[in-house]
């Protein structure tokens, strides 16, 4: 067993392009298309209750399509500072609901991986060191996409590193079918 103290540690934070598209059937185009996010909200009041939706357009035809965040719910229950921000479109408010994939997948869409960057230090297979794989998001991106990706691997170098235990996780997660599904995914790579 590798004495972890005596480890390098590289933090890599996984940094995303775009929101996720979604991929849903457009009535004026007559077939499944991307919906991207517009960034804007839509809040409905009916009585003494509110809807609030996050709008996407038809990457073809600017069809919209509104993804429900809120329905039904008390002015009060959402609080003045969040309704203010729903009315003026806040667009840091609009990203952390359109990179919320259970919101997603309640509003029954199919989820479109967005691109992606991974940005930390390199390190070769040389090296013995503790990879820490960070996201602000949670969305299902592969561990395996991201190790293969910065590690400049094949799937089937991977695979065989992964079967010798030359990379193995730490927080105990599939390596190869795997998702990064926590803010926080710990691999080690040894060189022994």
């Amino acid at each position: 067993m590798i004495n972890s103290k005596e480890i390098t540690t590289i933090i890599w934070n996984v940094e995303y392009c775009t929101p996720p598209a979604i991929l849903r059937y457009c009535k004026k185009c007559g077939k499944k298309r991307e919906y991207v996010c517009s960034g804007e909200f839509r809040i409905n009041a009916q009585q003494k209750v509110l809807d609030v939706w996050l709008i996407y357009k038809c990457v073809q035809c600017n069809t919209t399509w509104n993804s429900s965040i809120y329905s039904r719910v008390s002015p009060q229950s959402l609080g003045v500072d969040l309704l203010e921000r729903f009315h003026n479109n806040d667009a840091f408010l609009a990203l952390q609901y359109a990179m919320n994939i259970s919101i997603l997948h309640k509003n029954g869409v199919e989820i479109k991986m967005p691109a992606y960057n991974i940005i930390g230090e390199d390190t070769s297979l040389e090296n013995s060191v503790i990879i820490k794989i960070k996201s602000q998001y949670i969305l299902p991106l592969k561990i395996s996409s991201v190790l293969r990706t910065k590690l400049n691997l094949s799937r089937r170098e991977f695979e065989n590193l992964v079967s010798n235990n030359k990379i193995q996780s730490i927080t105990d997660q599939n390596l190869k079918k795997g998702k990064l599904l926590s803010s926080e995914t710990i691999i080690l790579i040894s060189n022994t």
